[in-house]
């Protein structure tokens, strides 16, 4: 373990990718890796692209990963896929969208399979930003499934949230329910070559109107990210948001924020391990079959469960 940290920490792209297999993994070593790499992470700008699917997310990703190679920034991109529900593999498909910047030695990306998570991001997303942050990255950018209207998660990995739609696929409607407009730092309208872009641009500008007049509204921006249109003014955005969560203490805020999501997820699922090492399997199906029948309610099985390893007080 020792031999591959300083391997990583030197630079060894090979490293950096056996390290997240083992954290993608959860494994024991996974977390013993995230424990000697943890600090050194911290100075990475992490950028969550979101939005629906066939937004153009993936080549908007590619299209600002290439304006921030321009600028001289090295670019780290997660792209997490759809995986099945019974292999859990994904077709990766974002890293076929991508050919064009990952042959550039400035920018290392990683695919994920979701595995099934609810919220657009694959369970150890936390962990692999982490040790990407770790490896040195100026930008950690994140794209996320592209689940809907709940895919909210990302607000609390990401520092900056664009969140992409695009004119006549239903995004004008969607773009107007409560939920994930409200974790946008920047609002991309992308193919905005197409009918029905100006008019999507006016309804996100007469929904943000209704906002409280000291909230920080977000930008809206136009893009055409087959043809690399409005990408260097989505930089500078995504540049004049990090300014600003640091002129407002806001940066600061939301790290501790994000250190106590962390922290009580990973506690939950340390206790949930637990539970099912110390609980034999015929408690758990006789739980579950009282459960059924209706002789005992979830509550009160679960707490039963929990009994076994936890302390009552």
């Amino acid at each position: 373990m020792d031999e591959l940290v300083q391997r990583f920490l030197a630079g060894d792209r090979r490293a950096l990718a056996r390290i997240i297999t083992r954290v993608e993994n959860s494994t024991l070593e996974g977390r013993d890796y995230v424990r000697a790499l943890f600090p050194h992470s911290g100075r990475a700008h992490i950028v969550g692209i979101t939005g629906g699917a066939g937004s153009g997310k993936s080549t908007l990703t590619g299209a600002l990963t290439a304006e921030l190679r321009r600028r001289g920034r090295t670019v780290a991109i997660i792209a997490v896929d759809p995986s099945s529900p019974f292999t859990h593999g994904a077709l990766l498909g974002d890293r076929i969208r991508m050919q064009d910047v990952t042959m550039d030695p400035g920018v290392y990306m990683r695919s994920m399979a979701g595995r099934g998570a609810l919220g657009g991001l694959a369970p150890a997303i936390a962990d692999v930003v982490a040790v990407v942050d770790a490896f040195g990255f100026d930008y950690v950018i994140v794209e996320t499934i592209g689940a809907g209207q709940d895919e909210v998660e990302i607000a609390g990995t990401a520092m900056t949230t664009v969140l992409v739609n695009n004119p006549g696929t239903g995004d004008d409607i969607q773009a107007l329910k409560a939920g994930i407009i409200e974790i946008a730092d920047i609002l991309v309208v992308n193919k905005a070559d197409h009918p029905g872009a100006d008019v999507l641009v006016s309804q996100l500008q007469a929904l943000l109107a209704l906002s409280p007049a000291d909230q920080r509204r977000p930008p809206i921006l136009k893009t055409v990210a087959t043809r690399g249109e409005g990408l260097a003014q989505l930089a500078d955005a995504i540049d004049e948001h990090r300014a600003y969560l640091e002129q407002t203490g806001q940066l600061a805020a939301h790290r501790s924020e994000d250190a106590r999501h962390q922290l009580l997820a990973i506690t939950q699922q340390l206790i949930l391990e637990e539970i099912r090492r110390a609980a034999p399997e015929a408690v758990i199906e006789t739980l579950t079959g009282r459960i059924a029948s209706r002789e005992l309610d979830p509550h009160t099985a679960a707490e039963e469960l929990a009994a076994l390893v936890l302390p009552r007080g």
